[in-house]
């Protein structure tokens, strides 16, 4: 599969592509939600550059394609994987998945397939949790706690 810049509109707009052919086929209403969302605008690439990346997306699962893996299939996790980790800008990310659900959504159906690359963009770019401080009661706590502890070790060695 080709690589593209990390957080380049080209790595977005693959990630949509994803989406888009996700269920096999390009539904004229999924054009339409595009053309309307001006995805090439809002992406940032050239006129018609979205159509291309469709071209090379497609032509790179061909080349990758095996007898118990159809084309139009999800992609395998570590594929999919690589290609989100690309994106780790959170606006761009952000814009990134109001495309890919605007897509699978114009035509009233979410197809199997849709499903789950939507869900797997939705879990591997879910904001993680900050780990949790320790409270300043608990930080003083366990300094107390540690502080008896080696005052009892003195004392029992007096």
């Amino acid at each position: 599969m080709r690589t593209y810049s990390r957080n380049s509109p080209q790595a977005a707009a693959r990630i949509v592509a994803l989406v888009l052919i996700a269920d096999g086929h390009v539904d004229r209403c999924e054009d339409a939600v595009l053309e309307k969302l001006h995805i090439d605008r809002e992406l940032g690439l050239a006129p018609a550059e979205f159509a291309q990346i469709i071209q090379s997306l497609c032509e790179d699962r061909s080349i990758a394609h095996t007898p118990s893996m159809p084309v139009a299939a999800h992609a395998d996790s570590a594929t999919l994987d690589r290609l989100l980790a690309e994106i780790d800008n959170p606006v761009l990310r952000r814009k990134t998945i109001r495309l890919c659900v605007a897509v699978a959504a114009a035509d009233d159906f979410l197809a199997d397939g849709e499903i789950a690359t939507l869900a797997a963009i939705l879990t591997a770019w879910a904001p993680q949790p900050k780990p949790a401080m320790p409270s300043r009661t608990a930080w003083s706590h366990t300094q107390h706690t540690q502080a008896r502890a080696a005052a009892t070790t003195r004392e029992a060695s007096a």
